[in-house]
């Protein structure tokens, strides 16, 4: 699964081009319209961000320990996940009315969790050679599907961030790091002719490691970074991600989209000279992802029925906000006990925002989004 990354048209893109063309295939234009009736939907299920895994093969990663990125902070975030089952969705919130259509209801067993990025505090967690990577198995031992307290019930959808991809090992390996993550991404989700992946993607693009999957009627798509997405030599994915919604949500399906970067002001700092630093009052070069991007990441989006983006990056605040005509979603970061609850619904979405607050899967709420499209 190994791949190595690069600007050129690789041999994998362009024999699924010529196959498109011998087939005739003519992609659909976003024509709501005239597209036939979606499929209904209702799909409940959970997202999760920065979980930062630390483990080392001798202690921790520096600094994990007192910023709380241990893996006790993890067993208790796994253990309000699996609890959700038996909660209720919120009808108020710190005294206000929720406002949502599944308030008071039961939760009941989430479709499963997406993680949004930033699964490891340093790429995995290798060592100065290539080999395993602890901070990958630490993850996988603790949110891959299992049985028992110690890892989640439920499927998982990976994403990954940029602690999981900006770091270069030394030479001659400047790549590894990279490529076992991405390889993760793969084996988890690539189906092919002899493997059956855990948790089999609809549509995966083999060049960029996105991937998209349905339930039901709603389309959901995970970019990793962002959709777009060019460096250290990753394959952007913007043509792969304007093929996918035109083949899968042209019928005006609602989609939701997943990426660690969001439109808060971290996700948005910029190189600031006066001050030497990177933050939201700079105007220089952007820090993670440009407005250029942004722009371009719109474009493909426009036109569809995006309900929702769900990022992470930003650790300490739990986030609902609209920009760019788009609800976008925060939750704390997993490390720190976040989680975002979700319920989309052929007319509604609700959301809830909450952390684990004890041990034995106790969790609190903090914000809510209710969305009602056709009252």
């Amino acid at each position: 699964m190994t791949k190595i990354f690069t600007s050129k048209l690789s041999r994998r893109r362009l024999l699924s081009g010529m196959a498109m063309a011998a087939a005739g295939a003519t992609l659909p234009r976003p024509a709501f319209a005239q597209a036939a009736k979606a499929p209904p939907v209702d799909a409940t299920f959970l997202f999760i961000a920065d979980i930062h895994a630390c483990r080392m093969a001798s202690g921790l990663s520096p600094n994990c320990q007192a910023e709380g990125k241990t893996d006790m902070a993890l067993l208790r975030h796994v253990t309000a996940l699996n609890g959700i089952t038996d909660k209720v969705w919120p009808a108020e919130i710190n005294g206000a009315a929720t406002g949502l259509r599944s308030a008071g209801k039961p939760v009941g067993a989430p479709l499963g969790i997406v993680a949004g990025g930033d699964i490891t505090d340093d790429g995995g967690g290798q060592t100065t050679s290539p080999s395993e990577g602890t901070q990958l198995l630490q993850f996988s031992q603790r949110y891959q599907q299992g049985l028992g307290p110690d890892r989640v019930h439920f499927p998982v959808y990976v994403g990954l961030g940029n602690h999981d991809l900006d770091q270069s090992g030394p030479p001659p390996h400047a790549d590894w790091y990279r490529r076992e993550m991405r390889d993760y991404v793969e084996l988890n989700h690539r189906a092919g002719v002899f493997f059956k992946p855990l948790v089999p993607a609809n549509d995966y693009d083999v060049d960029s490691d996105c991937y998209s999957w349905d339930w039901g009627g709603l389309h959901l798509v995970q970019t990793h970074r962002f959709a777009g997405d060019a460096a250290f030599g990753a394959d952007g994915s913007l043509e792969w991600l304007k093929q996918n919604l035109a083949a899968n949500a042209a019928d005006g399906r609602p989609v939701v989209l997943f990426q660690h970067y969001g439109w808060d002001s971290f996700s948005l700092e910029r190189w600031d000279p006066a001050r030497s630093i990177f933050d939201d009052e700079g105007a220089g070069a952007p820090h993670w992802w440009s407005d250029t991007e942004r722009q371009a990441l719109l474009a493909v989006l426009k036109g569809y029925n995006v309900v929702g983006v769900f990022h992470g990056h930003q650790h300490e605040t739990p986030m609902i906000y609209h920009r760019d005509g788009l609800d976008i979603i925060k939750p704390k970061a997993a490390f720190m006990g976040g989680f975002a609850l979700v319920r989309v619904m052929d007319d509604a979405m609700d959301v809830v925002l909450g952390e684990a607050s004890g041990d034995n899967g106790e969790v609190v709420f903090t914000n809510a989004l209710a969305r009602d499209w056709k009252s």
